[in-house]
């Protein structure tokens, strides 16, 4: 094999083109990555996986409809419309009728609350549940738990952005 033997020329546009296509397929994979585990933790805080979806589709496209949610999402409309009345009555949503110039029913829009006020809703939740199973031998004990019973798990939560720079 000589070095002028085609067989062996490798362009190195073409290595160049193969390398990006491959970091490209990595980075696609790690953010679908990435995404999934924000679903999976976001489906712990709201309960299910379809609430979390809808809550991640309202993040990135708030003021939609259960019609729009359904389309970005891939649910059955029936099924977005049944967590959003479950996830708007919690207060996780909100909601208001979408203005329009035409006749006809004005659909409601909705939109998620900020991550933020999503993570204060729950800690109060988390911390009770975190104390009664450090206090568990007192709950199981025949008297039950003491009035005073210690409560040693607090969690604090401060938004990065009530900071002062």
């Amino acid at each position: 094999m000589s070095a002028d033997d085609p067989e062996n020329d490798t362009d190195p546009l073409d290595d160049a083109g193969e390398v990006r296509n491959r970091l490209e397929q990595e980075a696609d994979r790690a953010v679908e990555q990435f995404d999934e585990g924000i679903v999976d933790l976001l489906a712990w805080v709201l309960d299910t996986e379809t609430r979390a979806r809808i809550y991640v589709s309202l993040r990135q496209h708030p003021g939609s409809t259960s019609d729009e949610i359904a389309d970005s999402t891939g649910l059955y409309p029936s099924t977005v419309r049944e967590a959003l009345a479950a996830l708007h009555e919690e207060g996780k949503v909100r909601r208001e009728k979408r203005e329009s110039d035409g006749a006809g029913n004005n659909p409601y829009e909705y939109s998620a609350i900020a991550p933020s006020e999503l993570v204060e809703a729950i800690v109060g939740d988390v911390q009770a549940e975190l104390n009664t199973v450090f206090n568990l031998d007192a709950h199981l004990s025949e008297m039950g738990p003491a009035e005073d019973a210690d409560e040693p798990v607090t969690i604090s939560v401060e938004d990065a952005t009530d900071d002062d720079e």
